[in-house]
Protein backbone atom coordinates (compact mmCIF):
# COMPACT_ATOMS: atom_id res chain seq x y z
CA UNK A 1 0.00 0.00 0.00
CA UNK A 2 1.16 3.50 -1.12
CA UNK A 3 1.46 5.77 2.53
CA UNK A 4 -0.91 8.34 2.96
CA UNK A 5 0.51 11.76 1.72
CA UNK A 6 3.00 10.73 -1.18
CA UNK A 7 5.47 8.72 0.65
CA UNK A 8 5.44 5.73 -2.13
CA UNK A 9 8.23 4.28 -4.24
CA UNK A 10 11.03 6.51 -5.06
CA UNK A 11 10.17 8.71 -8.52
CA UNK A 12 12.30 7.36 -11.18
CA UNK A 13 15.21 9.60 -11.44
CA UNK A 14 14.72 10.54 -14.89
CA UNK A 15 11.19 12.17 -13.23
CA UNK A 16 13.45 14.82 -11.47
CA UNK A 17 17.17 15.08 -13.08
CA UNK A 18 17.27 17.02 -16.37
CA UNK A 19 20.19 18.45 -18.61
CA UNK A 20 19.92 21.73 -18.84
CA UNK A 21 21.41 24.83 -21.00
CA UNK A 22 21.33 28.33 -21.30
CA UNK A 23 17.71 28.27 -23.30
CA UNK A 24 16.42 26.32 -20.66
CA UNK A 25 17.71 27.69 -17.27
CA UNK A 26 14.87 30.22 -16.90
CA UNK A 27 12.33 27.91 -16.92
CA UNK A 28 14.06 24.63 -15.55
CA UNK A 29 15.48 25.71 -12.09
CA UNK A 30 14.21 29.61 -11.61
CA UNK A 31 10.97 29.36 -12.70
CA UNK A 32 10.79 25.56 -11.68
CA UNK A 33 12.15 26.57 -8.02
CA UNK A 34 9.30 28.60 -7.39
CA UNK A 35 7.10 25.10 -7.25
CA UNK A 36 9.58 22.50 -6.19
CA UNK A 37 13.15 23.27 -5.09
CA UNK A 38 15.64 22.52 -7.67
CA UNK A 39 19.64 21.65 -7.00
CA UNK A 40 21.88 22.78 -9.67
CA UNK A 41 25.00 20.72 -10.47
CA UNK A 42 27.98 22.85 -12.33
CA UNK A 43 29.78 20.52 -13.64
CA UNK A 44 32.14 18.89 -17.08
CA UNK A 45 33.23 16.22 -18.56
CA UNK A 46 36.98 16.25 -17.71
CA UNK A 47 36.42 16.95 -13.89
CA UNK A 48 36.94 13.84 -11.87
CA UNK A 49 35.30 15.10 -8.75
CA UNK A 50 32.26 15.14 -11.14
CA UNK A 51 32.01 11.99 -12.07
CA UNK A 52 31.34 10.35 -8.57
CA UNK A 53 29.22 13.78 -7.01
CA UNK A 54 26.92 13.65 -9.97
CA UNK A 55 25.85 10.14 -9.43
CA UNK A 56 25.24 10.44 -5.10
CA UNK A 57 23.58 13.65 -5.91
CA UNK A 58 20.80 11.95 -8.15
CA UNK A 59 20.72 9.36 -5.56
CA UNK A 60 19.74 11.73 -2.92
CA UNK A 61 16.72 13.02 -4.82
CA UNK A 62 15.23 10.26 -5.85
CA UNK A 63 15.20 9.39 -2.15
CA UNK A 64 13.42 12.86 -1.90
CA UNK A 65 10.55 11.29 -3.74
CA UNK A 66 9.57 14.31 -5.43
CA UNK A 67 10.63 16.66 -2.61
CA UNK A 68 13.60 18.31 -4.75
CA UNK A 69 14.53 18.40 -8.47
CA UNK A 70 18.21 18.14 -9.84
CA UNK A 71 19.29 20.21 -13.12
CA UNK A 72 22.61 19.34 -14.34
CA UNK A 73 24.81 22.29 -16.35
CA UNK A 74 27.64 21.23 -18.06
CA UNK A 75 29.44 24.52 -17.88
CA UNK A 76 32.10 23.53 -21.11
CA UNK A 77 29.08 23.71 -23.65
CA UNK A 78 27.29 26.52 -21.34
CA UNK A 79 30.18 28.85 -20.48
CA UNK A 80 28.14 32.34 -21.30
CA UNK A 81 25.55 31.31 -18.64
CA UNK A 82 28.29 30.12 -16.30
CA UNK A 83 29.52 33.89 -16.60
CA UNK A 84 26.45 35.39 -16.18
CA UNK A 85 25.24 33.61 -13.19
CA UNK A 86 28.77 34.52 -12.03
CA UNK A 87 28.60 38.05 -12.44
CA UNK A 88 25.27 37.84 -10.48
CA UNK A 89 27.58 36.47 -7.48
CA UNK A 90 27.75 32.12 -7.80
CA UNK A 91 31.18 31.48 -7.42
CA UNK A 92 31.69 28.90 -10.38
CA UNK A 93 35.41 29.07 -10.42
CA UNK A 94 35.99 25.87 -9.58
CA UNK A 95 33.88 22.85 -10.28
CA UNK A 96 31.65 20.95 -8.98
CA UNK A 97 29.84 23.50 -8.12
CA UNK A 98 26.14 22.42 -6.71
CA UNK A 99 23.72 25.24 -5.97
CA UNK A 100 20.37 25.63 -4.46
CA UNK A 101 17.64 27.22 -5.59
CA UNK A 102 14.19 27.98 -3.68
CA UNK A 103 11.42 30.31 -5.05
CA UNK A 104 13.94 32.03 -7.45
CA UNK A 105 16.74 32.40 -6.01
CA UNK A 106 20.12 30.29 -4.37
CA UNK A 107 19.89 29.72 -1.24
CA UNK A 108 23.06 27.23 -0.26
CA UNK A 109 25.76 25.88 -1.90
CA UNK A 110 28.87 23.84 -1.62
CA UNK A 111 31.46 23.20 -3.72
CA UNK A 112 33.72 19.97 -4.37
CA UNK A 113 32.81 16.00 -3.62
CA UNK A 114 30.88 15.21 -0.38
CA UNK A 115 30.38 12.17 1.40
CA UNK A 116 26.72 11.00 0.92
CA UNK A 117 25.91 11.56 4.70
CA UNK A 118 26.55 15.15 3.96
CA UNK A 119 25.03 15.34 0.36
CA UNK A 120 21.86 13.91 2.03
CA UNK A 121 22.04 16.42 4.68
CA UNK A 122 22.01 18.92 2.04
CA UNK A 123 19.04 18.02 0.07
CA UNK A 124 17.42 17.87 3.26
CA UNK A 125 18.50 21.80 4.04
CA UNK A 126 17.19 22.88 0.57
CA UNK A 127 13.89 20.93 1.05
CA UNK A 128 13.20 22.48 4.54
CA UNK A 129 14.51 25.52 3.35
CA UNK A 130 11.13 25.53 0.83
CA UNK A 131 9.13 24.82 3.91
CA UNK A 132 9.13 21.20 2.73
CA UNK A 133 9.37 18.19 4.56
CA UNK A 134 12.24 15.91 3.72
CA UNK A 135 10.82 12.62 4.71
CA UNK A 136 8.55 11.88 1.95
CA UNK A 137 5.51 12.64 4.07
CA UNK A 138 6.06 10.13 6.77
CA UNK A 139 5.19 12.87 9.57
CA UNK A 140 2.10 13.09 7.75
CA UNK A 141 1.14 9.44 7.60
CA UNK A 142 2.04 9.04 10.64
CA UNK A 143 -0.41 11.47 12.00
CA UNK A 144 -3.12 9.90 9.84
CA UNK A 145 -2.45 6.43 11.57
CA UNK A 146 -2.16 8.00 15.01
CA UNK A 147 -5.71 9.56 14.24
CA UNK A 148 -6.83 5.85 13.06
CA UNK A 149 -6.10 4.44 15.98
CA UNK A 150 -7.46 7.03 18.40
CA UNK A 151 -10.76 6.99 15.86
CA UNK A 152 -11.22 3.08 16.70
CA UNK A 153 -9.68 2.21 13.31
CA UNK A 154 -7.20 -0.07 14.89
CA UNK A 155 -6.90 -2.77 11.76
CA UNK A 156 -6.20 0.40 9.22
CA UNK A 157 -4.19 2.06 11.72
CA UNK A 158 -1.99 -1.18 11.82
CA UNK A 159 -1.75 -1.30 7.98
CA UNK A 160 -0.68 1.98 7.80
CA UNK A 161 2.05 2.21 10.33
CA UNK A 162 3.36 -1.63 8.91
CA UNK A 163 3.24 0.49 5.55
CA UNK A 164 5.99 3.20 7.31
CA UNK A 165 7.83 1.02 8.43
CA UNK A 166 8.45 -0.46 4.96
CA UNK A 167 9.30 2.70 4.05
CA UNK A 168 11.41 4.02 6.92
CA UNK A 169 12.70 0.89 9.24
CA UNK A 170 14.27 2.95 12.24
CA UNK A 171 11.38 4.80 12.59
CA UNK A 172 10.65 4.59 16.32
CA UNK A 173 7.48 5.84 16.00
CA UNK A 174 5.93 3.53 13.34
CA UNK A 175 7.15 0.35 15.48
CA UNK A 176 5.61 1.66 18.61
CA UNK A 177 2.58 2.30 16.99
CA UNK A 178 2.30 -0.81 14.80
CA UNK A 179 3.12 -2.58 18.36
CA UNK A 180 -0.40 -0.18 19.94
CA UNK A 181 -2.51 -1.20 17.12
CA UNK A 182 -1.96 -4.54 17.96
CA UNK A 183 -2.71 -4.20 21.66
CA UNK A 184 -5.96 -2.67 20.62
CA UNK A 185 -6.91 -5.63 18.39
CA UNK A 186 -5.92 -7.66 21.24
CA UNK A 187 -3.48 -9.54 19.86
CA UNK A 188 -0.38 -9.25 22.24
CA UNK A 189 1.94 -11.42 21.17
CA UNK A 190 1.82 -9.55 17.74
CA UNK A 191 2.43 -6.50 19.66
CA UNK A 192 5.81 -8.26 21.29
CA UNK A 193 6.63 -9.50 17.80
CA UNK A 194 6.36 -5.67 16.02
CA UNK A 195 8.56 -5.08 19.05
CA UNK A 196 10.96 -7.67 19.28
CA UNK A 197 12.11 -7.14 15.17
CA UNK A 198 12.64 -3.41 16.05
CA UNK A 199 16.18 -2.41 15.18
CA UNK A 200 18.68 -2.70 17.87
CA UNK A 201 19.63 1.15 17.39
CA UNK A 202 15.64 2.14 18.01
CA UNK A 203 15.31 -0.66 21.20
CA UNK A 204 15.13 2.07 23.89
CA UNK A 205 13.49 4.64 21.96
CA UNK A 206 10.59 6.33 24.17
CA UNK A 207 8.06 5.29 21.74
CA UNK A 208 9.00 1.22 21.77
CA UNK A 209 9.31 1.78 25.66
CA UNK A 210 5.79 3.19 25.92
CA UNK A 211 4.59 0.08 24.18
CA UNK A 212 6.72 -2.04 25.86
CA UNK A 213 5.01 -0.84 28.55
CA UNK A 214 1.41 -0.74 27.18
CA UNK A 215 1.85 -4.74 26.47
CA UNK A 216 2.80 -5.10 30.21
CA UNK A 217 0.19 -3.37 31.72
CA UNK A 218 -2.19 -5.24 28.90
CA UNK A 219 -0.65 -8.85 30.41
CA UNK A 220 -1.33 -7.66 34.13
CA UNK A 221 -5.32 -6.64 33.10
CA UNK A 222 -5.96 -9.93 31.78
CA UNK A 223 -5.69 -11.51 35.12
CA UNK A 224 -7.27 -8.10 37.36
CA UNK A 225 -9.56 -9.52 39.88
CA UNK A 226 -12.76 -7.25 40.44
CA UNK A 227 -12.10 -4.03 41.84
CA UNK A 228 -14.97 -3.55 44.31
CA UNK A 229 -13.98 -7.22 46.30
CA UNK A 230 -10.37 -5.90 46.33
CA UNK A 231 -11.36 -2.56 47.68
CA UNK A 232 -13.42 -3.89 50.14
CA UNK A 233 -10.61 -5.87 51.02
CA UNK A 234 -8.21 -2.82 51.39
CA UNK A 235 -11.13 -0.77 53.49
CA UNK A 236 -10.50 -3.94 56.08
CA UNK A 237 -7.28 -4.17 56.31
CA UNK A 238 -5.34 -0.89 54.89
CA UNK A 239 -2.01 -2.48 55.91
CA UNK A 240 -2.55 -5.08 53.14
CA UNK A 241 -0.35 -4.13 50.88
CA UNK A 242 -0.29 -7.05 48.19
CA UNK A 243 -4.24 -6.37 48.10
CA UNK A 244 -4.08 -2.70 47.53
CA UNK A 245 -1.23 -3.79 44.68
CA UNK A 246 -3.76 -5.73 43.40
CA UNK A 247 -6.65 -2.71 43.52
CA UNK A 248 -4.33 -0.90 41.84
CA UNK A 249 -4.25 -3.18 38.78
CA UNK A 250 -7.22 -3.75 38.89
CA UNK A 251 -7.74 -0.18 38.50
CA UNK A 252 -5.88 0.06 35.84
CA UNK A 253 -7.35 -2.56 33.71
CA UNK A 254 -10.68 -0.88 34.31
CA UNK A 255 -9.10 2.02 32.79
CA UNK A 256 -8.88 4.67 36.16
CA UNK A 257 -4.91 5.18 36.01
CA UNK A 258 -5.14 8.01 38.46
CA UNK A 259 -6.61 5.62 41.14
CA UNK A 260 -4.42 3.02 40.32
CA UNK A 261 -1.46 5.75 40.91
CA UNK A 262 -2.97 6.63 43.57
CA UNK A 263 -2.82 3.03 45.76
CA UNK A 264 0.13 2.47 44.38
CA UNK A 265 2.02 5.77 46.20
CA UNK A 266 0.32 4.77 48.91
CA UNK A 267 2.23 1.29 49.08
CA UNK A 268 5.00 3.16 48.34
CA UNK A 269 4.58 6.12 51.45
CA UNK A 270 3.86 2.86 53.98
CA UNK A 271 6.98 0.80 52.63
CA UNK A 272 8.80 1.91 49.74
CA UNK A 273 10.43 -1.30 50.02
CA UNK A 274 8.05 -3.44 49.48
CA UNK A 275 8.01 -6.78 47.42
CA UNK A 276 11.41 -5.62 46.52
CA UNK A 277 10.10 -2.39 45.80
CA UNK A 278 7.13 -3.54 43.13
CA UNK A 279 4.59 0.00 43.64
CA UNK A 280 7.66 2.24 42.11
CA UNK A 281 8.12 0.11 39.27
CA UNK A 282 4.61 0.01 38.89
CA UNK A 283 4.09 3.55 39.26
CA UNK A 284 7.21 3.87 36.50
CA UNK A 285 5.44 1.07 33.94
CA UNK A 286 2.43 3.06 34.45
CA UNK A 287 4.21 6.27 33.19
CA UNK A 288 5.96 4.81 30.42
CA UNK A 289 3.10 3.62 29.02
CA UNK A 290 0.98 7.12 29.21
CA UNK A 291 2.13 10.32 27.30
CA UNK A 292 5.04 12.27 29.03
CA UNK A 293 2.38 15.54 29.55
CA UNK A 294 -0.26 13.40 30.93
CA UNK A 295 -1.72 14.73 34.15
CA UNK A 296 -1.51 11.44 35.70
CA UNK A 297 1.91 10.91 35.14
CA UNK A 298 2.60 14.97 36.04
CA UNK A 299 0.94 14.85 39.03
CA UNK A 300 2.36 11.16 40.08
CA UNK A 301 6.15 11.94 39.45
CA UNK A 302 5.80 15.38 41.48
CA UNK A 303 4.26 13.21 44.54
CA UNK A 304 6.55 10.69 44.15
CA UNK A 305 9.49 13.06 44.14
CA UNK A 306 8.27 14.49 47.50
CA UNK A 307 8.38 11.36 48.56
CA UNK A 308 11.83 10.05 47.76
CA UNK A 309 13.30 13.70 48.47
CA UNK A 310 11.29 14.09 52.01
Amino acid sequence: MDIIGGAGDAAPVGDLVKDVDEATFMQDVVEASMQVPVIVDFWAPWCGPCKTLGPALEAAVAKAKGAVTMAKINVDENQRLAQALAQQGLPLQSIPTVVAFVEGRPVDMFQGALPPSEIDAFVKKTIEAAGGSADGGLAEALEVAEQMLADGDHADAAQTFAAIIGEDDKSAAAYGGLARAHIALDDLDQAEAVLNGAPAEISEAAEIEAARAQIELARQAENAGPVAELAAKVTANPEDLEARFELAKAQHAAGDAEAAVAELLEIFRRDREWNDGAAKAQLFTIFDALQPNDPVVLNGRRRLSSMIFA
